[in-house]
């Protein structure tokens, strides 16, 4: 699409009455997980974290009317309203708009500025989902404390237990559970709601703090604790960006009236209703009001409910590092993992194992380390600033460069979003030594990590062009001299130019050819999904040579083999039993004049030796597989 606002028609799933009620329903479980289960740390954190505020009346609705006009500023205004118009082709989340844009700008797939910000969005990205299901879970079982003061030491042990059990369960799936995360995530939403109401109708004069004069007057009268509060009340909005990642799976429809009918109000009534309890009980704020909130007799059950949001917020966030690892991979970001498929209907169709071990390993660590839910928020605060701040930059060029909207709109719109954002950020970074640094010490291995992959492999890629022999010149000079040998030859090359190196070699040192030669490469195009249509672009290049393109979009799995025997073009049928695939293994050597600082090239080197193998990757049939060394200086 030529125009504009390419990014703005949202291609969703359907959207009959039904179709929309039922993908509202999974919306509730799957996007607002995390800002679902905020509710049980978020405002106690503002009276009793790292910068706690005295108990008053201007400090209580100050922090109420900050935490409500966040949500509405941050969640309905920045995500539902204006983000979640930028689709690429139905398809939302930072890797996807990053695809959408680098596609478009100026005839090129990526731009530097462009990689640099998809780099930062999945580092970041990391830091948080690393953090996210600490917090939850530990915000969750420190209802037991309440419950029972005296199992107060096995908060710990029993979210670790929940944890560990949570990641092992992630290699079988958890479909045959999954159909009841929707309705578990209802009745948690529906239980904090009954028990704020009945807080509210007892004080019901906390309605008032809804009033924006009282953010004002806070920060008119105590600016720097009204700063420094922020970073307790920007936990109010953390997964705020999951609207956007899960678009392409629920559609905005059912995700903005899950948000604005159901979920929203939910939260709100949980708020105020803990600012009522508090009101009437100052004590309240330093034990745990969001458990409080319920009745002696009710507090076990809502500390099963509430540990059941939790572990199905965390399945969420898993999930979200699985999708987000997949895309990354695709798009050139990282190298490539073994990933398991599976069919989950409601979580997911992917496993990554090692992704999964890395964030059970750090999540546990976490919560072994910080041992309580306030100790972590520190943290947390952080993660989530952060990716708020670069999706603001993403508006930004999405505002100014795509849509072209108005200068003068735009500018205040963004001025106005940066700056929330750098308050939130600025607030949270008064934290950095509580702990706030974890997420940035994730961000910046994975940054590093993410950055050497991409420097590596742009030079790789470009050394292998420039070496490469045209394929013309190869065709006329070696089609009439070698052998040649029945069957089907495929030679996988990551450039749609040239001569593959595996090709050379394999006549160099086997001094055949099979009747039928195929150059393919596997290209990842700027969009989600490829047609079956489309998927292949051929090219007979005489002499029983055919270069084979398959295109996939940056959301699908490429399986060869499968694509190969749908072609019909070049020849007879592909049959796997009569073709043999050839790969190239590159060994990294030393330049004289490196392009990459030393360290870093042996990084590379690491992790390219350590890269799941295109055999494993594309699905290739392991008995018919070649594999030929080769070595390249970068």
């Amino acid at each position: 699409m030529s125009d504009s606002r390419t990014a703005q028609a949202v291609s969703g799933p359907p959207t009959r009455d039904g179709a929309v009620a039922k993908l509202a329903l999974g919306a509730i479980a799957i996007v607002f997980g995390d800002t679902g289960t905020s509710p049980m740390y978020a405002f106690r954190e503002a009276f009793a974290g790292h910068h706690p505020l005295a108990l008053n009346t201007l400090h209580l609705y100050g922090v109420l009317s900050l935490i409500f006009w966040a949500m509405i500023l941050v969640v309905t205004v920045k995500y539902l309203t204006i983000f979640m118009r930028a689709d690429n082709r139905g398809e939302g989340g930072s890797l996807a708009l990053l695809a959408l844009m680098g596609g478009k700008n100026a005839g090129r797939m990526w731009s530097a500025g462009l990689v640099m910000l998809g780099i930062l969005a999945t580092a970041l990205f990391y830091g948080e989902a690393m953090i996210m299901p600490a917090v939850s879970m530990l915000g969750a079982v420190e209802g037991l404390a309440v419950v029972n003061p005296s199992l107060n030491g096995w908060i710990v042990p029993l979210a670790v237990f929940i944890l560990i059990f949570l990641f092992l369960m992630q290699r079988p799936g958890l479909s045959r559970i999954g159909v009841f995360f929707g309705p578990i995530m209802l009745l948690y939403f529906l239980v904090i709601s009954v028990l704020g109401i009945l807080s509210i109708v007892q004080s019901p004069e906390v309605l008032w703090a809804l009033s924006p004069h009282f953010a004002a007057q806070f920060f008119m009268a105590e600016p720097l604790k009204a700063f420094l509060a922020l970073g307790a009340v920007v936990l109010a909005v953390t997964g705020a960006e999951a609207l956007y990642s899960n678009m392409g799976h629920f559609g905005r429809k059912p995700i903005g009236l899950s948000w604005l009918v159901f979920v929203l109000p939910a939260l709100m009534l949980s708020y105020l209703g803990q600012g009522a309890l508090v009101l009437r009980d100052g004590e309240a704020i330093m034990a745990n009001p969001f458990f409080l909130l319920a009745p002696g007799w009710f507090q076990l059950p809502l500390l099963i409910i509430a540990i059941l949001a939790a572990t199905i917020a965390c399945q969420a966030v898993i999930a979200s590092a699985f999708s987000v690892t997949q895309q990354a991979i695709q798009l050139g970001f990282m190298p490539r993992l073994r990933i398991n498929h599976r069919d989950t209907a409601t979580v997911g169709q992917i496993y990554i194992p090692v992704v999964n071990w890395a964030l059970m390993i750090v999540v546990v660590m976490l919560v072994l380390t910080f041992g309580t839910v306030s100790n972590l928020t520190a943290a947390y605060g952080i993660a989530v600033t952060g990716v708020m701040l670069l999706d603001t930059c993403l508006l930004a060029v999405l505002l100014f460069t795509f849509w072209k909207w108005n200068k003068l709109l735009a500018g205040l719109l963004v001025g106005l979003f940066f700056f929330v954002d750098l308050l939130f950020f600025a607030s949270a970074l008064t934290k950095f030594a509580d702990g706030g640094w974890v997420p940035l010490a994730i961000s910046g291995v994975a940054f590093i990590l993410l950055t050497s992959w991409a420097k590596g492999r742009s030079l790789l890629i470009a050394q292998m062009r420039e070496t490469a022999m045209p394929v013309q010149v190869f065709v006329k000079s070696a089609a009439g001299e070698a052998t040649r040998v029945p069957g089907t030859a495929v030679f996988m090359t990551t450039s749609p130019e040239g001569v593959p190196h595996a090709l050379l070699h394999n006549l160099k040192h086997n001094k055949i050819l099979h009747e039928r030669i195929v150059l393919l490469t596997v290209s990842i195009l700027d969009r989600p999904h490829v047609s079956e249509e489309d998927r292949v672009k051929y090219e007979d290049l005489g002499a029983g040579f055919y270069r084979i393109i398959l295109r996939y979009g940056f959301m699908q799995d490429p399986n060869v083999p499968v694509a190969l025997e749908k072609v019909t073009t070049c020849g007879p049928a592909f049959r796997m039993i009569e073709t043999s695939f050839f790969l190239a293994r590159q060994t990294l050597l030393s330049s004289e004049n490196p392009q990459m600082a030393p360290w870093r090239e042996k990084l590379f080197a690491w992790m390219l030796r350590n890269a799941e193998t295109a055999m494993q990757f594309f699905r290739l049939p392991t008995n018919r597989v070649i594999e030929l060394g080769s070595q390249v200086e970068i």
